[in-house]
Formats: structure tokens, C-alpha cells, sequence
């Protein structure tokens, strides 16, 4: 596992996140708690830059040997994570750069950033801290 998010509490009308199913590469893995960017035509794949759209977070494992073109994610929940940056209960976040060290972080919303919910604890780089994700 490369530090994946951790789901803590679902929300949305069935308690199930609010899943969304998105289109995404046949040949390639997704596992459980990847953060996943959105693209056109409503395709996701592992986050790699900071402060796109982002799809959501992997509900399920897909493995790169299924030929399996679509992904569950979660959309509305409270999930933790490792913070890519100082923040501070109530900050506003966004998906971080990917890093060798800390893939699938969330870090504080830069100016040209997209949200993607906000903080419920204060954390310093690389701690683990909860966010409440909201897309």
C-alpha cells in the first residue's frame, strides 16, 4: 500500500459516500483510498498534480490485470489522510503534488487551487490528520 486515504465515516443518502462510477484505463491498478483526478469525458486516474478537479477517492480495489474501464469512488465523507503541509482545523484543502513520500496527500488550498473539502484536525507535514471531503 502507498499511503492510501482512509475512509472513517460515509455520508450521503445511502451512508455509501455518494458514489460516482467514472471511466478509467484498462491496463492500470487502482488501489482502495487512491485520490483520483477528473478529466474529459468523465474519467478518473491516480491524482498526479496539485489542485486539479478531483474525481474523488477509490471506492474499491481495481486491479491493472481485470480489463475492468470503470472505478467507484466516494465523493462525500470524512476520510484521513497525510498532510502535505501545516493545516489547521478548518482550512480549506486541496489534493496535493504527488510525492514519493507521501502520495494521496491533501494539503492546504493554494490561491489557484480547487477544494475538495476542509480540515477537522490541525496536522503538520506529513502527519496523518482527518478531513471532511466535499465535492
Amino acid at each position: 500500500m502507498a499511503l492510501e486515504i482512509t475512509k472513517v465515516e460515509l455520508f450521503g443518502e445511502n451512508r455509501d459516500g455518494d458514489q460516482m462510477t467514472y471511466t478509467c484505463a484498462s491496463g492500470t491498478a487502482i488501489p482502495l483510498g487512491t485520490l483520483l483526478t477528473l478529466s474529459d469525458p468523465r474519467t478518473a486516474a491516480a491524482n498526479t498534480a496539485s489542485g486539479g478537479a478531483t474525481a474523488g477517492i477509490a471506492a474499491m480495489q481495481k486491479s491493472g490485470t481485470d480489463f475492468s474501464t470503470q472505478v467507484s469512488v466516494w465523493t462525500n465523507g470524512v476520510f484521513e489522510a497525510y498532510a502535505s503541509g501545516a493545516v489547521t482545523a478548518g482550512d480549506e484543502v486541496q489534493a496535493a503534488s504527488v510525492a514519493t513520500t507521501f502520495p494521496n496527500c491533501v494539503g492546504l488550498k493554494q490561491s489557484a487551487g480547487k477544494k475538495i473539502g476542509y480540515a477537522l484536525e490541525t496536522a503538520a507535514t506529513g502527519e496523518k490528520f482527518t478531513f471532511k471531503l466535499q465535492l
